[in-house]
């Protein structure tokens, strides 16, 4: 882990590396129903509890129903609270999401567990007197989140948060064993808290750790791309356009993603960086991250569809082949012109796709030989696409040059 990068702050090194050496231990890291879905942002710490699972740990995966109702304090401004219910259903979407990354089954098997379960029932005066009671002021507001919004304001409810995250590393140690928390490194002083009320509590010792803040070589932030961010949901962002983010990653920042976010062994991963450095127009690393993590996130059968497009679109393979879902989602990456009743002459199609800017630089490309239809080379600018051109029935594949491509939909 640590070859990785994956551990910024622990409480401990030297006695978590004991401890993790020692036998099976049972850890935790939390999830906050704030938004519909993860997002990429989220996969460090999926994949590290992934990772510390393979190596024989227990992982209990939090979905903060509690604390998803609070929300951890913002560097900007107070969060807006959202509907106990909507938060109720986004906290069942992202169980969901938890799934195919860790197993529910032998030895170590992960359990999911909801801190509502224990913050619910507590009244006001037992979570002042049992919680409360433990944190001094002082040492809440040293942290910096609270410290920069002390001027422009911070409520009761943001500010309380701390306590009932530590609260929650409290109850999972009395109730499952719970030894470790780890999380971002936004969340060390949340974290750090909740490492010193187990203390205060007379129960431990227990430990900690914080993973890096992934950015981007640029300094631009993880995770978001010009459409938003890139979450787990199919819905949200397609799994073509969720391979597509991987295979687009910087070639300063792939070494390190695959070193983040891959359960390849080291020895393999430091064949990519060298071929990568060696070949980087080849594009390997990027193409063995995409792959890996969108069958892991959308299954072996999606991530076949996304590399078959990834490939097809740009000549390299049957545009046949690719299911009607899959094949939209790329045009629609790319660019959808959507044309009722009839479909006008190609060339009116290039332009109006965006391809070319105007009628005469559609002719001139089509002259050079740089305009596609679905892979074929554009003779005739004139000429409308017959039907049996229409794949899957309603779309086409423009394409100029190597690269760039636009995608038709006749309604």
């Amino acid at each position: 882990m640590q070859w990785r990068g994956l551990i910024q702050d622990s409480t401990d090194p030297a006695a978590l590396r004991t401890a993790l050496d020692g036998g099976p231990m049972t850890f935790y890291v939390g999830f906050d129903p704030t938004a519909a879905s993860l997002h990429v942002g989220h996969l460090m710490q999926v994949m590290t509890a992934r990772r510390l699972q393979l190596a024989g740990h227990r992982p209990l995966l939090l979905v903060g129903g509690a604390t998803g109702q609070i929300g951890d304090p913002r560097e900007a401004s107070e969060r807006s609270l959202n509907p106990p219910e909507v938060v109720a259903q986004w906290q069942q979407r992202i169980r969901d999401q938890l799934s195919p990354f860790v197993t529910y089954a032998g030895d170590n098997a992960a359990t999911l567990v909801n801190n509502l379960d224990w913050t619910g029932p507590m009244s006001v005066i037992e979570f002042l007197r049992d919680v409360g009671k433990h944190f001094p002021v002082n040492k809440m507001l040293a942290r910096d989140v609270v410290r920069n919004r002390l001027e422009s304001g911070i409520s009761f409810t943001e500010f309380s948060y701390q306590l009932l995250q530590a609260n929650d590393f409290y109850e999972l140690h009395r109730r499952h064993g719970c030894m470790l928390q780890f999380g971002g490194s936004d969340q060390w002083g949340n974290i750090t808290a909740g490492v010193d009320f187990v203390r205060r509590r007379g129960a431990g010792p227990v430990h900690a750790f914080v993973t890096p803040l992934v950015l981007k070589a640029d300094g631009t932030k993880f995770g978001k791309t010009e459409s938003g961010a890139v979450w787990l949901d199919p819905q949200m962002t397609s799994p073509y356009a969720f391979y597509q983010f991987w295979i687009n990653s910087d070639d300063r920042d792939v070494a390190q993603y695959l070193r983040y976010f891959s359960v390849k062994p080291r020895a393999e991963l430091e064949e990519l960086e060298k071929a990568t450095a060696e070949r980087p127009q080849a594009r390997l690393a990027q193409r063995a991250l995409a792959e890996e993590l969108t069958a892991l996130v959308h299954g072996e059968s999606q991530a076949s569809q996304a590399v078959a497009a990834s490939q097809a679109l740009f000549g390299r393979g049957s545009l046949d082949e690719l299911n009607a879902d899959t094949l939209r989602a790329a045009l629609a990456e790319a660019g959808l012109l959507q044309v009722r009743d009839q479909l006008p002459p190609l060339g009116t199609l290039l332009r109006e796709s965006g391809l070319v800017a105007s009628a005469n630089e559609a002719r001139r490309t089509i002259k050079e030989g740089g305009a596609y239809l679905n892979n074929e080379r554009i003779t005739d600018g004139e000429a409308v696409a017959p039907t049996s051109a229409l794949l899957h029935g309603r779309f086409l594949v423009l394409r100029r040059g190597k690269r760039t491509f636009a995608g038709v939909e006749l309604l």
